[in-house]
């Protein structure tokens, strides 16, 4: 299972637009992975520590984008140590990729970038050798997409390919016109019954004065078993006298 954890009040306030949700899917999806869950997170201290605190005691794969600066707006590397229960400490790795990065010009605040939670492993930041880091299945990243996207690529590509077409899925859908969701409950619980491991959607089109549109109705799943599902919900629908193209 894998998960994503966004952190940042400029989302949330809305000064900032999140893109790391579509990426995420997306290079899951090119993996033949899925993102099972994601949740937004501000820069509330005890917040974050309890997220984080959660979902370090589950399973699972998670990505976390953002917080992990040195300002003092930044607390994820410290809610993430918080929630083990270690302390902070610089990361012998992370402090000779950060005076490789700034030489001379290495100050005490620069190396905090590199303090992570005891047991951590840093991850390689191939655009400013920043690095973020790992706990157990957890991996931290920076809130800026160029350096976070291909940080997120090398995790996957490096620590999780023996995953890789796991959950490889394919969809099919339609549309289907006269017919409210309701309608299509019998249609989509007969095809569920009959293709185990399949997922029948529907989605309501509206029109701006509330007008009802159409449905997309469709199925989603194992790519062997999509086709026939599909096949047996258009016969399904065509059967309740809904029109359908």
């Amino acid at each position: 299972m894998f998960g994503a954890f966004i952190i940042g009040d400029e989302i949330l306030v809305g000064k900032r637009q999140d893109k790391h949700l579509g990426f995420l899917i997306e290079a899951l999806a090119k993996r033949g992975l899925r993102l099972s869950w994601a949740q937004y997170l501000g820069d509330d201290p005890a917040r974050l520590t309890a997220a984080l605190r959660a979902s370090l005691a589950g399973e699972g794969v998670v990505f976390s984008f953002g917080g992990i600066g040195a300002t003092p707006d930044d607390h994820t590397r410290q809610a993430a140590a918080a929630a083990l229960g270690v302390p902070l400490r610089l990361h012998p790795e992370a402090e000779h990729e950060i005076r490789g990065r700034f030489g001379g010009d290495t100050t005490p605040q620069r190396l905090m970038m590199g303090e992570f939670p005891e047991g951590a492993s840093i991850v390689p930041n191939p655009l400013n050798r920043i690095p973020g880091f790992s706990l157990k299945d957890h991996h931290f990243v920076p809130g800026f997409p160029q350096m976070a996207w291909p940080m997120v690529e090398w995790i996957l590509d490096s620590k999780y390919r023996q995953l890789f077409d796991r959950d490889r899925w394919s969809e099919a859908s339609m549309l289907v016109f006269e017919a409210g969701e309701s309608q299509l409950i019998p249609a989509m619980e007969e095809t569920e019954k009959q293709f185990p491991g399949i997922k029948v959607f529907s989605l309501p089109s509206m029109g701006d004065d509330g007008s009802r549109h159409h449905v997309e109705l469709g199925v989603r799943g194992e790519p062997a078993k999509v086709q026939p599902a599909m096949e047996t919900l258009r016969r399904l629908v065509s059967e309740s006298g809904f029109p359908y193209k």
